[in-house]
This record gives C-alpha cells, sequence and structure tokens, in this order.
C-alpha cells in the first residue's frame, strides 16, 4: 500500500478515534445527573453505546492496524531501531494510555448502563481532556522525533 495513503488513513482514523475518547467523558458528566431509569438516562445511553460501538470501536482497530502498518513499513526502510528512540517512546506510551482510557470509558459504559455510576460530573469534566494531553505530546513527538 501506498505509505502516503497508508498514513492518510492512520490519521483519519486516530482523528475519528480521538473524537470519541473526547466525548465520551463529556457524556458521561451530563448523564451523571440524570435519575437511573429515566428517559434522559436511556438516551444517554443510546449515545454512548452508538458512540463507542459505531464510532470508537473501529477507529481504535484501525488506528492500531494502520498504526502497525507504518511501523513496519518504516521498520523495512530504516530497520526497528527506531522503536527505542524517545520519540516513538513516547507515541507508543501514548497510544497505550489512550487504549487504556478507552478501555476504562467502555467499562464505565456498562456500569451506566446498568444504573451503577460509581463517578461524579465533576470526575467526568476533571478527566475529560486527559486523551488530548496525550495527543499533544504524541503529535509533537512524531513531528519533531525528538532525542535526548
Amino acid at each position: 500500500m501506498n505509505y502516503d495513503l497508508l498514513r492518510g488513513l492512520h490519521i483519519l482514523s486516530v482523528i475519528a478515534w480521538m473524537a470519541g475518547v473526547l466525548y465520551l467523558p463529556r457524556l458521561f458528566a451530563y448523564h451523571s445527573e440524570v435519575a437511573v431509569g429515566s428517559e434522559m438516562d436511556k438516551t444517554f445511553q443510546t449515545m454512548e453505546r452508538k458512540l463507542y460501538g459505531i464510532i470508537m470501536r473501529p477507529a481504535m482497530i484501525a488506528t492500531w492496524v494502520f498504526g502497525l502498518a507504518l511501523i513496519h513499513t518504516d521498520a523495512v526502510g530504516r530497520g526497528w531501531d527506531f522503536l527505542a528512540t524517545p520519540w516513538m517512546i513516547t507515541k507508543l506510551t501514548g497510544v497505550v494510555f489512550i487504549t487504556g482510557w478507552h478501555q476504562f470509558l467502555g467499562r464505565s459504559l456498562k456500569a451506566f448502563a446498568a444504573g451503577r455510576n460509581l463517578r461524579t460530573r465533576r470526575f467526568w469534566l476533571m478527566t475529560n481532556e486527559l486523551p488530548f494531553l496525550a495527543a499533544i505530546a504524541m503529535v509533537i513527538a512524531v513531528t519533531t522525533e525528538f532525542t535526548f
């Protein structure tokens, strides 16, 4: 596959994934203020389930697939040593963090669906930007390819 096309598909899947991991906690913040079993509770559950299942999960999978393909393509061209560079370690650490956050959001989605949300609106608002902070570090790492 053409490298530029692969990179473009990776970027598009990252955008979709990031949109989801940034928006779902915001929905949870609003959802945490409604009565369990109410019409709004059911509406939020539908919105959250569709966001997670239709957008976030496929985008995460696509991001991983295209990212691994890019790593393989880069390794063929420059060897596998680049995986140990500071900028790539930063990028991969961010990917692992966002993947873990994604999984945490999935467990939280199930808790909301079961009427067992244990987190406050404040928690969801305070943690909402964590994936974006990771994305900032990752983009800077990849675009500068910094070293120590």
